[in-house]
Protein backbone atom coordinates (compact mmCIF):
# COMPACT_ATOMS: atom_id res chain seq x y z
CA UNK A 1 0.00 0.00 0.00
CA UNK A 2 1.56 3.42 -0.81
CA UNK A 3 -0.95 5.24 1.53
CA UNK A 4 -0.09 6.27 4.98
CA UNK A 5 -2.37 8.22 7.93
CA UNK A 6 -5.85 8.43 9.07
CA UNK A 7 -6.72 11.94 9.39
CA UNK A 8 -3.98 13.62 7.31
CA UNK A 9 -3.77 11.01 4.54
CA UNK A 10 -0.96 10.55 1.82
CA UNK A 11 -1.22 8.58 -1.30
CA UNK A 12 1.97 8.59 -3.25
CA UNK A 13 2.00 7.31 -6.89
CA UNK A 14 4.24 7.47 -9.83
CA UNK A 15 7.58 5.53 -10.63
CA UNK A 16 11.25 6.52 -10.88
CA UNK A 17 11.56 6.47 -14.64
CA UNK A 18 7.85 7.20 -15.43
CA UNK A 19 6.74 10.54 -16.73
CA UNK A 20 5.71 11.87 -12.89
CA UNK A 21 6.38 11.03 -9.33
CA UNK A 22 3.35 13.09 -7.08
CA UNK A 23 0.42 12.43 -3.97
CA UNK A 24 -2.76 13.63 -3.12
CA UNK A 25 -3.91 14.64 0.33
CA UNK A 26 -6.41 14.53 2.54
CA UNK A 27 -7.69 16.00 5.81
CA UNK A 28 -7.05 19.86 5.33
CA UNK A 29 -9.75 22.19 6.09
CA UNK A 30 -10.54 24.30 4.16
CA UNK A 31 -8.84 27.57 4.57
CA UNK A 32 -5.50 26.28 5.84
CA UNK A 33 -3.03 28.68 4.46
CA UNK A 34 -0.26 26.48 2.18
CA UNK A 35 2.81 27.92 1.27
CA UNK A 36 3.91 26.42 -1.97
CA UNK A 37 7.33 28.52 -2.17
CA UNK A 38 8.33 26.78 1.48
CA UNK A 39 7.14 23.11 0.06
CA UNK A 40 9.54 23.50 -3.18
CA UNK A 41 12.59 24.74 -0.85
CA UNK A 42 11.83 21.54 1.06
CA UNK A 43 12.18 19.30 -1.99
CA UNK A 44 14.97 21.58 -3.13
CA UNK A 45 17.06 20.02 0.28
CA UNK A 46 16.42 16.72 -1.38
CA UNK A 47 16.74 17.53 -5.08
CA UNK A 48 19.47 15.43 -6.61
CA UNK A 49 22.58 16.69 -8.64
CA UNK A 50 23.82 19.78 -6.06
CA UNK A 51 27.24 18.07 -5.53
CA UNK A 52 29.62 15.41 -6.28
CA UNK A 53 28.09 13.63 -3.10
CA UNK A 54 24.69 13.27 -4.72
CA UNK A 55 23.83 11.38 -7.43
CA UNK A 56 24.29 13.56 -11.03
CA UNK A 57 20.77 13.21 -11.96
CA UNK A 58 19.37 16.59 -13.34
CA UNK A 59 16.07 17.25 -11.98
CA UNK A 60 14.44 20.32 -11.58
CA UNK A 61 12.13 18.56 -8.88
CA UNK A 62 9.70 21.24 -9.44
CA UNK A 63 6.12 21.06 -7.24
CA UNK A 64 2.80 21.49 -9.27
CA UNK A 65 -0.40 21.64 -7.22
CA UNK A 66 -3.30 20.11 -9.68
CA UNK A 67 -5.72 20.48 -7.53
CA UNK A 68 -6.76 21.13 -3.67
CA UNK A 69 -5.72 24.58 -3.43
CA UNK A 70 -6.55 28.27 -4.68
CA UNK A 71 -4.90 31.34 -4.07
CA UNK A 72 -2.62 29.96 -1.56
CA UNK A 73 -5.40 28.50 0.41
CA UNK A 74 -6.39 24.97 0.54
CA UNK A 75 -10.02 23.93 -0.72
CA UNK A 76 -10.62 20.92 1.67
CA UNK A 77 -10.38 18.99 -1.58
CA UNK A 78 -8.03 16.35 -2.08
CA UNK A 79 -4.67 18.17 -2.81
CA UNK A 80 -3.22 16.86 -6.05
CA UNK A 81 0.95 16.92 -6.58
CA UNK A 82 2.87 16.51 -9.80
CA UNK A 83 6.58 16.33 -10.00
CA UNK A 84 7.95 15.59 -13.32
CA UNK A 85 10.69 13.25 -14.28
CA UNK A 86 12.69 14.89 -16.78
CA UNK A 87 16.23 13.41 -16.85
CA UNK A 88 15.98 9.59 -16.87
CA UNK A 89 18.19 7.22 -18.43
CA UNK A 90 16.40 4.05 -18.81
CA UNK A 91 19.37 2.43 -20.82
CA UNK A 92 21.15 1.78 -17.38
CA UNK A 93 18.16 -0.42 -16.18
CA UNK A 94 17.52 -2.56 -19.48
CA UNK A 95 18.97 -5.88 -17.89
CA UNK A 96 17.76 -6.07 -14.30
CA UNK A 97 14.67 -7.99 -14.41
CA UNK A 98 17.14 -10.67 -15.73
CA UNK A 99 20.06 -9.94 -13.72
CA UNK A 100 19.14 -8.61 -10.39
CA UNK A 101 21.40 -5.92 -9.11
CA UNK A 102 22.33 -7.40 -5.23
CA UNK A 103 20.98 -5.07 -2.74
CA UNK A 104 18.26 -3.69 -5.01
CA UNK A 105 14.54 -4.89 -4.69
CA UNK A 106 14.99 -5.92 -8.38
CA UNK A 107 14.22 -9.91 -7.23
CA UNK A 108 11.50 -9.12 -4.73
CA UNK A 109 9.77 -7.03 -6.70
CA UNK A 110 9.97 -9.24 -10.18
CA UNK A 111 9.15 -12.07 -7.85
CA UNK A 112 5.80 -10.04 -6.42
CA UNK A 113 4.49 -8.35 -9.18
CA UNK A 114 5.96 -10.61 -12.32
CA UNK A 115 7.89 -9.68 -15.60
CA UNK A 116 5.65 -6.47 -16.43
CA UNK A 117 7.16 -3.93 -13.42
CA UNK A 118 8.91 -1.44 -13.79
CA UNK A 119 12.12 -1.75 -12.59
CA UNK A 120 13.83 1.44 -14.07
CA UNK A 121 15.45 3.07 -11.51
CA UNK A 122 13.81 0.99 -9.06
CA UNK A 123 10.41 1.74 -10.40
CA UNK A 124 7.97 2.16 -7.00
CA UNK A 125 10.88 1.08 -5.00
CA UNK A 126 13.01 3.76 -5.79
CA UNK A 127 14.03 6.72 -3.62
CA UNK A 128 13.11 9.17 -6.09
CA UNK A 129 9.44 8.24 -3.89
CA UNK A 130 10.48 9.99 -0.85
CA UNK A 131 10.12 13.57 -3.08
CA UNK A 132 6.02 13.58 -2.59
CA UNK A 133 6.60 12.26 1.06
CA UNK A 134 8.73 15.69 1.33
CA UNK A 135 5.83 17.57 -0.14
CA UNK A 136 3.29 16.23 1.95
CA UNK A 137 5.51 16.76 5.09
CA UNK A 138 5.86 20.40 3.75
CA UNK A 139 2.38 20.87 4.05
CA UNK A 140 2.02 19.19 7.27
CA UNK A 141 4.77 21.95 8.87
CA UNK A 142 2.81 24.78 8.34
CA UNK A 143 -0.07 23.10 9.81
CA UNK A 144 1.85 22.46 12.99
CA UNK A 145 4.10 25.94 12.82
CA UNK A 146 1.65 27.98 14.48
CA UNK A 147 1.57 26.35 17.50
CA UNK A 148 5.04 25.73 17.80
CA UNK A 149 5.85 22.30 16.52
CA UNK A 150 9.18 22.48 14.63
CA UNK A 151 11.54 19.52 12.25
CA UNK A 152 15.26 19.03 12.61
CA UNK A 153 17.65 16.56 11.38
CA UNK A 154 21.10 16.41 10.79
CA UNK A 155 23.57 13.70 10.11
CA UNK A 156 25.41 12.11 13.17
CA UNK A 157 27.26 9.72 11.16
CA UNK A 158 28.88 9.07 7.45
CA UNK A 159 30.99 5.81 7.13
CA UNK A 160 33.16 5.71 10.09
CA UNK A 161 33.10 9.36 11.21
CA UNK A 162 30.71 10.36 13.44
CA UNK A 163 30.11 13.85 14.83
CA UNK A 164 30.15 15.07 18.61
CA UNK A 165 26.96 14.46 20.49
CA UNK A 166 25.08 17.39 20.47
CA UNK A 167 22.02 18.89 22.34
CA UNK A 168 18.65 19.11 20.71
CA UNK A 169 19.07 22.83 20.87
CA UNK A 170 22.63 22.47 18.95
CA UNK A 171 20.57 20.13 16.06
CA UNK A 172 18.03 23.06 15.92
CA UNK A 173 20.91 25.40 14.55
CA UNK A 174 22.67 23.12 12.46
CA UNK A 175 24.01 24.92 9.29
CA UNK A 176 24.86 22.98 5.87
CA UNK A 177 28.65 22.21 5.07
CA UNK A 178 29.12 21.34 1.02
CA UNK A 179 24.95 19.12 1.16
CA UNK A 180 26.02 17.56 4.46
CA UNK A 181 23.73 19.01 7.06
CA UNK A 182 25.37 18.75 10.52
CA UNK A 183 26.00 20.64 13.78
CA UNK A 184 29.60 19.80 13.84
CA UNK A 185 31.32 21.21 11.41
CA UNK A 186 34.60 19.93 11.58
CA UNK A 187 33.03 16.54 11.54
CA UNK A 188 31.16 17.51 8.11
CA UNK A 189 33.91 18.19 6.33
CA UNK A 190 35.32 14.84 7.36
CA UNK A 191 32.14 13.66 6.24
CA UNK A 192 32.29 14.90 2.85
CA UNK A 193 36.02 13.47 2.43
CA UNK A 194 34.38 9.98 3.86
CA UNK A 195 31.84 10.37 0.94
CA UNK A 196 34.43 10.83 -1.54
CA UNK A 197 37.01 8.39 -0.85
CA UNK A 198 34.29 5.74 -1.54
CA UNK A 199 32.80 7.30 -4.44
CA UNK A 200 36.51 7.02 -5.91
CA UNK A 201 36.81 3.52 -5.10
CA UNK A 202 33.36 2.96 -6.92
CA UNK A 203 31.54 2.36 -3.46
CA UNK A 204 29.27 3.50 -1.25
CA UNK A 205 28.91 4.42 2.39
CA UNK A 206 25.91 4.65 4.84
CA UNK A 207 25.61 6.46 8.53
CA UNK A 208 22.97 7.63 11.16
CA UNK A 209 20.80 10.59 11.07
CA UNK A 210 19.99 12.37 14.07
CA UNK A 211 16.66 14.31 14.36
CA UNK A 212 14.54 15.86 17.01
CA UNK A 213 10.83 17.29 17.14
CA UNK A 214 10.16 20.44 19.58
CA UNK A 215 7.09 22.04 20.34
CA UNK A 216 4.95 18.44 20.98
CA UNK A 217 2.58 18.82 23.85
CA UNK A 218 2.04 16.20 26.18
CA UNK A 219 -0.80 13.71 25.52
CA UNK A 220 -0.09 13.49 21.62
CA UNK A 221 -0.67 9.55 20.64
CA UNK A 222 -2.20 6.32 21.90
CA UNK A 223 -0.68 3.35 23.83
CA UNK A 224 -0.05 0.35 21.48
CA UNK A 225 -0.56 0.51 17.84
CA UNK A 226 -1.17 4.17 17.91
CA UNK A 227 2.22 4.94 19.74
CA UNK A 228 4.54 7.72 18.59
CA UNK A 229 6.66 5.46 18.14
CA UNK A 230 4.99 3.13 15.92
CA UNK A 231 3.47 6.13 13.90
CA UNK A 232 7.08 7.21 13.16
CA UNK A 233 8.80 4.07 13.03
CA UNK A 234 6.14 3.26 10.20
CA UNK A 235 7.37 5.78 8.10
CA UNK A 236 10.29 6.17 8.90
CA UNK A 237 11.10 2.63 7.53
CA UNK A 238 9.10 3.16 4.89
CA UNK A 239 12.34 5.28 3.41
CA UNK A 240 14.30 3.06 1.45
CA UNK A 241 17.33 2.12 3.07
CA UNK A 242 16.60 2.86 6.31
CA UNK A 243 17.51 -0.27 8.33
CA UNK A 244 17.28 0.99 11.89
CA UNK A 245 15.39 3.38 14.12
CA UNK A 246 15.40 4.19 17.66
CA UNK A 247 13.99 6.52 20.08
CA UNK A 248 15.78 8.69 22.80
CA UNK A 249 18.83 6.50 24.33
CA UNK A 250 17.28 3.73 21.95
CA UNK A 251 19.67 0.27 21.59
CA UNK A 252 22.35 2.15 24.76
CA UNK A 253 19.49 1.04 26.88
CA UNK A 254 20.01 -2.04 26.47
CA UNK A 255 23.20 -1.53 28.96
CA UNK A 256 21.80 0.58 31.17
CA UNK A 257 20.00 0.29 34.66
CA UNK A 258 16.89 1.34 35.56
CA UNK A 259 18.22 3.89 37.67
CA UNK A 260 20.21 5.11 34.75
CA UNK A 261 17.44 5.57 32.14
CA UNK A 262 14.62 6.36 34.12
CA UNK A 263 14.02 10.23 33.17
CA UNK A 264 13.53 12.06 36.85
CA UNK A 265 10.21 14.65 36.86
CA UNK A 266 11.16 18.42 38.15
CA UNK A 267 9.13 21.29 37.50
CA UNK A 268 10.51 24.62 35.66
CA UNK A 269 8.77 27.48 34.99
CA UNK A 270 5.85 26.08 36.69
CA UNK A 271 5.96 23.28 34.11
CA UNK A 272 6.52 19.34 34.60
CA UNK A 273 9.71 18.12 32.58
CA UNK A 274 12.41 15.48 32.88
CA UNK A 275 15.97 16.54 34.19
CA UNK A 276 17.04 13.80 31.65
CA UNK A 277 15.28 12.73 28.22
CA UNK A 278 16.84 9.01 27.75
CA UNK A 279 12.86 8.22 26.62
CA UNK A 280 12.97 10.84 23.54
CA UNK A 281 10.41 12.64 24.83
CA UNK A 282 7.70 9.48 24.91
CA UNK A 283 6.58 7.87 27.89
CA UNK A 284 3.92 4.64 27.03
CA UNK A 285 3.70 5.60 23.65
CA UNK A 286 2.38 9.12 24.29
CA UNK A 287 4.62 12.20 24.46
CA UNK A 288 5.37 13.94 27.90
CA UNK A 289 5.97 17.38 26.74
CA UNK A 290 10.04 17.23 26.08
CA UNK A 291 11.63 17.17 22.82
CA UNK A 292 10.84 13.75 20.51
CA UNK A 293 14.71 12.38 19.52
CA UNK A 294 15.44 9.41 17.33
CA UNK A 295 18.14 8.30 15.11
CA UNK A 296 17.73 6.40 12.01
CA UNK A 297 20.27 4.23 10.26
CA UNK A 298 20.89 4.35 6.58
CA UNK A 299 22.45 1.60 4.75
CA UNK A 300 25.57 2.21 2.29
CA UNK A 301 23.79 2.57 -1.48
CA UNK A 302 23.13 -0.33 -2.90
CA UNK A 303 24.01 0.75 -6.49
CA UNK A 304 28.09 0.63 -6.57
CA UNK A 305 30.14 0.47 -9.73
CA UNK A 306 32.20 -2.49 -8.59
CA UNK A 307 31.85 -5.83 -10.06
CA UNK A 308 29.12 -7.56 -8.32
CA UNK A 309 28.24 -11.43 -7.88
CA UNK A 310 24.70 -12.31 -8.78
CA UNK A 311 22.59 -14.27 -11.13
CA UNK A 312 21.16 -14.95 -14.91
CA UNK A 313 17.84 -15.60 -14.16
CA UNK A 314 16.95 -16.71 -17.19
CA UNK A 315 19.58 -19.30 -17.75
CA UNK A 316 19.46 -19.86 -13.80
CA UNK A 317 23.54 -19.67 -14.15
CA UNK A 318 25.55 -17.59 -11.66
CA UNK A 319 26.75 -14.30 -13.50
CA UNK A 320 28.95 -10.65 -12.98
CA UNK A 321 26.75 -7.41 -12.91
CA UNK A 322 27.99 -3.91 -12.98
CA UNK A 323 25.72 -1.92 -12.10
CA UNK A 324 25.91 1.85 -14.51
CA UNK A 325 24.01 4.67 -14.08
CA UNK A 326 24.16 8.08 -11.64
CA UNK A 327 24.05 7.13 -7.92
CA UNK A 328 24.30 8.73 -4.49
CA UNK A 329 27.83 7.27 -2.83
CA UNK A 330 26.48 8.41 0.31
CA UNK A 331 22.34 8.79 0.90
CA UNK A 332 22.38 10.40 4.03
CA UNK A 333 23.09 13.92 2.76
CA UNK A 334 19.51 13.81 0.62
CA UNK A 335 17.85 11.56 3.25
CA UNK A 336 18.17 13.93 5.94
CA UNK A 337 15.58 16.60 5.23
CA UNK A 338 13.35 13.51 3.77
CA UNK A 339 13.45 12.46 7.68
CA UNK A 340 12.22 15.53 8.70
CA UNK A 341 9.40 15.91 6.46
CA UNK A 342 8.18 12.42 7.15
CA UNK A 343 8.36 12.76 11.08
CA UNK A 344 6.19 15.82 10.00
CA UNK A 345 3.27 13.34 8.21
CA UNK A 346 3.34 11.21 11.46
CA UNK A 347 2.33 14.16 13.81
CA UNK A 348 0.24 16.10 11.95
CA UNK A 349 -1.70 12.69 11.70
CA UNK A 350 -1.85 12.41 15.40
CA UNK A 351 -2.23 15.50 16.31
CA UNK A 352 -5.16 15.65 14.35
CA UNK A 353 -6.77 12.87 16.11
CA UNK A 354 -5.88 14.13 19.31
CA UNK A 355 -7.16 17.17 19.04
CA UNK A 356 -4.18 19.44 19.37
CA UNK A 357 -4.72 21.05 15.75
Amino acid sequence: MNVFGVRYRTTIFGTSHGPFVGCTIEGLRSGMRIDEAFVQAQLDRRRPGQSLVTSQRREADRVEFSEGISDGLATGEPVVALIRNEDVQSKSYANVARVPRPGHGDFAAAMKYGAKSDLRGGGQLSGRMTAPMVVSGAIARQVLAPIGVRFYAHAAQIGRVTARPVTPQQIETNVERNAVRCADLDAADRMIAEIEVARKDRDSVGGVIEAVVTGVPAGVGEPFFESVESALAYLLFSIPAVKGVDFGAGFRAASMRGSEHNDPFTVLAGRVVTETNHAGGILGGITNGMPITFRVAVKPTASIAKPQRSVDLATMTPTEIVVTGRHDPCIVPRAVPVVENAAAMAFLDLMFAGGFV
